[in-house]
Formats: C-alpha cells, structure tokens, sequence
C-alpha cells in the first residue's frame, strides 16, 4: 500500500465520521452516543471493555460518557448474572427512542455513502474488515518470540 492509499483512507474516515457527527449533532447526540447505543441495542447488555471497544474509546473517556448517558436515563448499569462482580451496560427504553430518532439523522449520510459505493459496498465492507483483522494481528504480541 502506498502512501497516497493512506492518505485516502484517512481523508474517507474523517469524511465520514465528520458527516455522521454532523447529522447527529443536529438531533442533540454525538458520534459515541450513537455508536454506543447501536452496540447495546443490536447485542444487549456488554461490559464497559466491549462498550470501549466497539466506541473506539479509551476505558476513562468511555467511562465518563457511559455515566454521562446513565444520567441523562439513555443506559442502565447492572450486575452480570453469570458474574456478579462484573457490571454490564444495557441501552433503556428512552436510548432505544433516541437511537431511533438518531439512526433516522444518519439516514440520509448512509444513503449517500451507499450511492457512492455504489455495487462495490460488499466488497469496501470485506477489504476494511481485512485491513482491521490484519492490523489486530500485527498488534498482538509474537508468542515465538517470547
């Protein structure tokens, strides 16, 4: 991969997460809200690393906008029942309302995302999912060098 591939992926994520931020600070919400509320509402309760994760956020910033949204009654905190020692992030009935109301924001970036794709939407989802695992790979740690 050349430089001016990097260079266009970086200016495509930032498009991107620039247009999505837009449309959703129009409707009162943020980038990590929605992400965070897509999270719980498509798999349920998670833990706070998986929340981090999945938001690309850091454990302390995520932590202080999960309590910021438990405040404003988006998210509720409850004890794992498999695990009581760990705690579990669920969306509530008022963030599944906001998320619907923040996803139809998004609609129309979603849309002009997919016309710019075009047929090709497929194929951009697989190459990042493949440039993502590969980059995760070369994170971890080498066991044979150990």
């Amino acid at each position: 991969m050349n430089d001016e591939t990097l260079r266009l992926l970086s200016m495509a994520e930032r498009g991107a997460t620039q247009r999505l931020d837009d449309a959703l600070r129009s409707v009162g919400a943020d980038l990590d809200q929605w992400r965070v509320l897509s999270l719980l509402a498509e798999r349920g309760g998670c833990p706070m690393n998986v929340v981090a994760e999945h938001a690309l956020l850091l454990a302390p910033k995520c932590s202080k906008l999960v309590d910021r949204m438990v405040s404003a009654n988006l998210v509720l905190r409850r004890p794992d029942e498999h695990d009581r020692r760990r705690v579990l992030i669920f969306a509530s009935a008022r963030g599944r309302e906001a998320l619907a109301h923040w996803d139809s924001a998004v609609a129309d970036v979603r849309q002009r995302f997919s016309e710019i794709v075009g047929p090709d939407a497929a194929l951009l989802d697989e190459l990042l999912r493949r440039i993502t695992a590969g980059l995760e790979r070369a994170a971890e740690p080498d066991p044979a060098a150990s």
